[in-house]
């Protein structure tokens, strides 16, 4: 049987990237997404079937769209591509937080938690870790396996920065990818978040939006296609 793998981006050049890397590639429109469907040969000469869509901004978004991919196309892994605010002053922009540990901001855990998976924070797929961890590594790209926290707000002062840190002793700070992380942990999915450092937490939005990103995302698509090939 062909194994599936769903990769969520946060940009649509990434996406665009990852699909050129597949074959007999496809797009169908639905639930307000655009998904790509394609195929993939691994190193290993084994059939891959990749799905793709671009998550849209925010928990709800990021979860809607975990659903969706898990839903349509019943995926092997989940891995989830972005960006992040940088916490960690060992780490610099374009470093890159793979999420071990993925926290919410402003959600009781208490209440939540009594829900499938039962747990009160959520963890990436370990093997996928690993996995990663080697593509990085080979790459000579500065990585690290630690907390991301996640919330429906852009942090971008000093105030935020340490209410975060204090909140969750985060590594970096964004707005999807505990979601993605719970939704398949629900489903169980293994799943994987992988950010890249893009400031450090500290650029106001408007500034933030002007930013050029197409940079990472082909270095972002490097790193996912990498991986699929391994799996």
């Amino acid at each position: 049987m062909t194994r599936t793998v769903a990769i969520i981006s946060a940009l649509e050049e990434e996406a665009a990237h990852i699909a050129d890397a597949c074959t007999n590639v496809r797009e169908e429109h639905r639930a307000s997404l655009a998904v790509l469907h394609g195929e993939l040969t691994t190193d290993a000469g084994d059939p891959l079937h990749v799905v793709i869509a671009v998550g849209g901004m925010g928990l709800v978004n990021a979860a809607a769209t975990t659903q969706y991919l898990i839903d349509c196309a019943e995926p092997d892994a989940v891995i989830f591509s972005g960006i992040a605010g940088n916490l960690n002053p060992e780490l610099h922009i374009n470093d890159i937080v793979l999420g071990g540990t993925l926290r919410y901001l402003d959600t009781d855990m208490r209440l939540v938690g009594q829900w499938k998976p039962g747990t009160p924070e959520f963890h990436s797929d370990p093997q996928l870790i690993a996995l990663a961890e080697n593509v990085l590594s080979e790459m000579g790209i500065n990585h690290i396996t630690g907390v991301i926290a996640s919330g429906n707000y852009f942090v971008d002062s000093p105030e935020q920065i340490e209410r975060v840190i204090s909140l969750t002793h985060a590594d970096a700070v964004e707005m999807e990818g505990a979601a993605v992380v719970h939704v398949a942990a629900r489903n169980d999915v293994p799943a994987l978040v992988i950010r890249a450092m893009s400031d450090n937490a500290d650029t106001d939005y408007e500034e933030f939006r002007d930013f050029d990103i197409s940079e990472y995302a082909d270095t972002a698509a490097h790193i996912a296609v990498t991986m699929l090939r391994r799996m």
